[in-house]
């Protein structure tokens, strides 16, 4: 068995090569990803087999694009987490130079930043003036997660339940879920609440690039139609409008002004969509983050009408 002191030689150069290697496929797109020329990432990942003590990528003549072994596969896995808090720790390094100013990053989606954000953004403004807040929005969370372990964000919103990571979080808002339908449906009529019978009955517009957990359709009883996916609110209003389908979306996602629709509440015992704020459990959070938390969790507690709710940690 391969001595353990010789892992000692591995460098955090020999992951990111091998890690640059499994995103690209390539030795030479790898060496540009990296800015090394092609053998001195040949080089590296040889030395690190040698470490190891095992074969970790399928070299290939030709055009075929190149493969990791299983050994390679366990090896990156494992690889991108130091990578990863390596980048993290320089993005600490960093943010306590610049002191008090400079920027905060935050990940952010649709809702949130229509509904939440602003009120936000504007009380850090006026609290910490010397910041400014970089915002990073996309409809996968998970993405934004992968950005807070890399260090690349501060914090981001996400939703529980909390992605496997390095991560701590606390709960700010519950966001029931209302049922958008055309204004001329059947439906709510007399106040009469739609019903799972009712619900799964329908053709549904749903969100599209979530996770499995947070998609509310998860929760029903039966198999739902979905017709269409999507991300952007105004579509599936518009859509909702003109008789396409009806739509489950969090109260935070629903514009009562929009013309043609109605928002009806549930008999349906959907669980409301939670609402929260995660940063890396390893980062020391500055006092702009810390400020950042704080400042959210009063806006939240002021839309969900009631005090801020007790922290999660994870």
């Amino acid at each position: 068995m391969r001595n353990p002191d010789s892992w000692l030689g591995v460098e955090v150069r020999h992951l990111a090569a091998l890690d640059a290697i499994a995103r690209e496929r390539s030795f030479s797109r790898a060496a540009r990803t990296l800015g090394y020329t092609q053998s001195a990432v040949s080089q590296q990942v040889a030395l690190l087999e040698r470490i190891v003590g095992a074969r970790l990528v399928e070299r290939s003549s030709g055009p075929r694009p190149v493969s990791l072994t299983p050994a390679g596969d366990v090896m990156v896995r494992h690889g991108r987490r130091v990578v990863d808090q390596l980048a993290a720790a320089r993005a600490d390094l960093a943010a306590w130079s610049a002191g008090s100013a400079g920027e905060l990053r935050v990940g952010t989606y649709h809702s949130v930043g229509a509904k939440i954000l602003p009120r936000v953004v504007g009380r850090l403004s006026a609290a910490l003036p010397g910041v400014k807040v970089g915002l990073v929005e996309t409809p996968d969370e998970g993405q934004l997660l992968r950005l807070v372990e890399r260090g690349e964000l501060d914090v981001s919103f996400m939703l529980y339940p909390l992605a496997d990571g390095p991560f701590v979080a606390v709960e700010l808002l519950r966001d029931p879920f209302l049922l958008l339908v055309a204004e001329d449906s059947p439906l709510g009529a007399e106040g009469h609440r739609p019903t799972m019978a009712d619900v799964v009955a329908l053709d549904l517009i749903a969100y599209d690039r979530v996770r499995d957990a947070t998609r509310p359709e998860t929760h029903l009883r039966g198999t739902p139609r979905v017709v269409f996916r999507s991300n952007d609110d105004e579509t599936i209003h518009g859509l909702v409008a003109a008789g396409m389908g009806a739509a489950l979306l969090p109260r935070l996602s629903v514009d009562p002004a929009h013309p043609g629709v109605r928002a009806l509440e549930l008999d349906v015992g959907l669980p409301p969509r939670v609402i929260g704020l995660a940063w890396h459990r390893d980062r020391d959070l500055l006092p702009a983050a810390r400020e950042f938390v704080a400042t959210t969790e009063r806006v939240c507690a002021e839309l969900a009408g009631e005090q801020p709710v007790e922290t999660h940690r994870r």
